[in-house]
């Protein structure tokens, strides 16, 4: 299924391609990197990018909160309601200074917990999936003007491969993880960077992505909208789908699959491997 080129373009998928034309104008010079914390780098084209899409979420969210990266970073924690943005302008900046391309924005509302909204592109990918109505889809070499929908396909997850194919970070898989991999294999492991863990669940690409170390609220919610959108969810390690809205914005540890139930055998194998 295609959305028409008549549909309203989404208005997130239009901040998203136009802070994703000025991640790749820095990606292509040099530039310079500092540290947020001991292990957080931030580059102009995270800082530049936020100021971009806040800037475009002012002008339709109007009144709506607002909870992104590098503004946390400066100011604190911020402040949500029962209905708020969450914006990581450039998820994988240690991809972007390695020049992977494995590196994305990522945009996304919450209602009362749930994401009900979401984009994310990879620029240096061409890569654009997002929401719209309900579903998810995903546009494979969109360029940065990107203005017929028409090219999008649907997304749906599908059936567990075998042997299993499970995404796990480039920079922060750990002994958990691999424990938790040895549970329920056989499993093939395929690392990733960024959100791109995610929806890939969303495209059948992969099939789980457990993590058990630290990640931010900002870091998934966006492809946890478009995995939502095609079947799959994520899910706490006792279980329950995962929600929005901690007042310090830190996730725990979750599973990301494509189903609207993991398997008995991936919770209870998450579980004792998140509470070890």
């Amino acid at each position: 299924m295609s959305i028409p080129a008549r549909a309203p373009r989404p208005h997130l998928a239009d901040l998203a391609l136009a802070a994703g034309r000025l991640v790749l104008d820095v990606y292509a010079r040099d530039f310079a990197v500092r540290l947020k914390t001991q292990d957080s780098p931030v580059t102009e084209a995270d800082e530049r990018a936020e100021a971009l899409i806040l800037e475009g979420l002012r002008a339709v969210y109007a009144g709506v909160p607002v909870v992104a990266e590098e503004s946390v970073a400066a100011t604190g924690a911020a402040a949500v309601a029962a209905r708020f943005l969450l914006v990581d302008p450039l998820d994988g900046t240690k991809e972007f200074i390695r020049k992977t391309g494995e590196f994305t924005v990522n945009i996304a509302l919450i209602d009362n917990g749930v994401p009900v909204e979401g984009c994310v592109y990879a620029p240096a990918r061409g890569d654009l999936y997002w929401t719209q109505n309900g579903a998810a889809f995903h546009a494979a070499g969109a360029d940065p003007t990107f203005t017929a929908f028409d090219r999008g396909r649907r997304l749906r997850v599908g059936a567990p491969a075998a042997p299993v194919r499970a995404a796990i970070s480039r920079d922060h898989s750990d002994a958990a993880t691999q424990a938790f991999l040895a549970d329920i294999g056989p499993c093939a492991a395929v690392p990733k960077g960024s959100s791109l863990k995610i929806v890939d669940i969303a495209t059948g690409e992969i099939d789980l992505y457990p993590r058990f170390g630290p990640t931010m609220e900002w870091d998934i919610a966006a492809g946890h909208a478009i995995l939502l959108a095609a079947g799959g969810d994520i899910f706490t390690a006792g279980g329950a789908p995962l929600r929005y809205g901690r007042a310090d914005h830190r996730n725990a540890a979750f599973l990301a699959c494509g189903a609207r139930a993991a398997p008995h055998s991936w919770i209870d194998a998450f579980a004792r491997r998140a509470t070890a």
